[in-house]
């Protein structure tokens, strides 16, 4: 018997297969569409997924002025801030938020489905967002890819 053809495979920086990815903002709901950035970016859809490794693809988020919120979170749902003083806590609405910049729904979003340590801060700088259809990434030859939500 072959024991070693039972050996169990981690996938380090080096030896990860990254590719590129493009995601339309616009297919669905935020929550829907950051959930899966989130798994892209981690790397849990490919069958060389490891836990403490960044494994996961470079992901492009197009048309992020598009996104949609179900129900009445435009106006109902809020993001809370802390200035670290006392009385320093501020509620911001999406409406808000997209109003200052798009891309940042998308981001807050994505951001609080990733780990909380230094390999969550290393896979965020994986994810580019867009505002509109065009972006820079051209050259990197990403792949389209459209989401069953």
């Amino acid at each position: 018997m072959d024991h070693l053809s039972y050996k169990t495979l981690t996938v380090n920086k080096k030896s990860a297969n990254k590719g590129w990815v493009i995601i339309d903002a616009g297919q669905g709901s935020l929550g829907r569409v950051a959930s899966e950035v989130a798994k892209i970016l981690k790397g849990k859809h490919k069958p060389s997924y490891t836990p403490f490794a960044d494994c996961g693809d470079n992901v492009i988020v197009i048309n992020a002025d598009d996104t949609r919120f179900t129900g009445r979170k435009w106006d109902q749902k809020y993001y809370l801030t802390h200035t670290g003083y006392p009385g320093g806590q501020k509620k911001t609405s999406p409406r808000e938020l997209k109003a200052k910049s798009s891309t940042l729904l998308v981001e807050r979003a994505v951001r609080g489905m990733l780990p909380k340590n230094r390999l969550g801060r290393e896979l965020f700088r994986n994810l580019h967002v867009f505002a509109g259809s065009e972006h820079p990434f051209a050259a990197q030859q990403p792949k389209e890819l459209t989401l069953n939500i």
